[in-house]
């Protein structure tokens, strides 16, 4: 009996506290998939609900002119598309993410945790920024919380990923390792968000009278800079690999010359 609760408190202890034991990377996934799915739902049916014109108010104010309506509340929909399109590139990152991690950790589960925790607070950021188009006095204060929440669900996952490349044997395939064909683009990936959220959050506080335009104008660049990063990554590695391959013809030229000289030749 004596035996079998040191057994039970070992087992108790070493899922306590050994962090790098190995956890379902597929229901980490599937956790994970399952809260995109629902906040993105939410946010259409934020957008849904309080942003659709009454047909009273169509016909009354707009003289039944459906367009002029819908653009009365046009800051309201761009707020809800950038808000469904940082969902979705975030999304798309920690897809690519776990398509390049083998086998996840207890670390990792938590710190994708984490991640989902401020990313279910990207509603609220809608709701928040979403006011843009009523002059609110709380302007700065919303975009800075709304970077808060994108900085934090986005420097997460790139904290799993700095996880995995602790054991990257173990855990990652090789084509994200170091030195491997995907490890800087992944890693410029994971980045982008928390430097473009970052850097927005302290130019709200320098440029206040040009904050909205400055948020407005980070979610719509993001998805762009993905594009712009994938050919600047390849562009950089074909230029770094040229360079390399040229370096190694002069050493092996010069190789070459001095095994085709004298031995007299050679020493002058």
């Amino acid at each position: 009996g004596q035996r079998d609760e040191e057994e039970e408190h070992h087992s108790l202890e070493t899922f306590t506290f050994y962090l790098s034991e190995p956890l379902s990377k597929e229901r980490v996934e599937a956790f994970s998939d399952g809260v995109y799915a629902i906040v993105a739902t939410l946010l259409i049916l934020d957008i849904c609900e309080d942003n659709v014109p009454d047909p009273r108010e169509v016909e009354e104010k707009f003289h039944g002119s459906l367009l002029e309506a819908l653009s009365e509340y046009g800051p309201n929909y761009l707020a809800y598309f950038g808000s469904f399109v940082t969902i979705g590139l975030l999304w798309f990152v920690h897809h690519s993410l776990f398509l390049y991690v083998t086998k996840a950790t207890r670390l990792m589960g938590l710190l994708n945790i984490l991640s989902l925790a401020f990313i279910g607070g990207l509603p609220l950021a809608y709701q928040l920024t979403s006011e843009f188009a009523e002059k609110s006095h709380n302007e700065i204060e919303a975009i800075q919380v709304s970077c808060v929440i994108t900085f934090f669900a986005s420097i997460f996952q790139f904290a799993i990923w700095t996880t995995a490349l602790l054991h990257e044997r173990e855990t990652l395939h090789p084509f994200a390792r170091y030195g491997g064909k995907e490890h800087a683009f992944m890693f410029a990936k994971l980045a982008l968000y928390p430097c473009v959220s970052l850097g927005a959050f302290f130019l709200t506080c320098l440029l206040s009278e040009f904050s909205t335009a400055i948020f407005h104008l980070m979610q719509i660049v993001i998805p762009f800079a993905f594009l712009a990063l994938r050919i600047f990554v390849r562009i950089s590695l074909t230029v770094i690999k040229s360079m390399m391959s040229l370096s190694r013809r002069k050493v092996v030229l010069l190789e070459e010359e001095e095994a085709c000289l004298s031995p007299t030749e050679t020493l002058s």
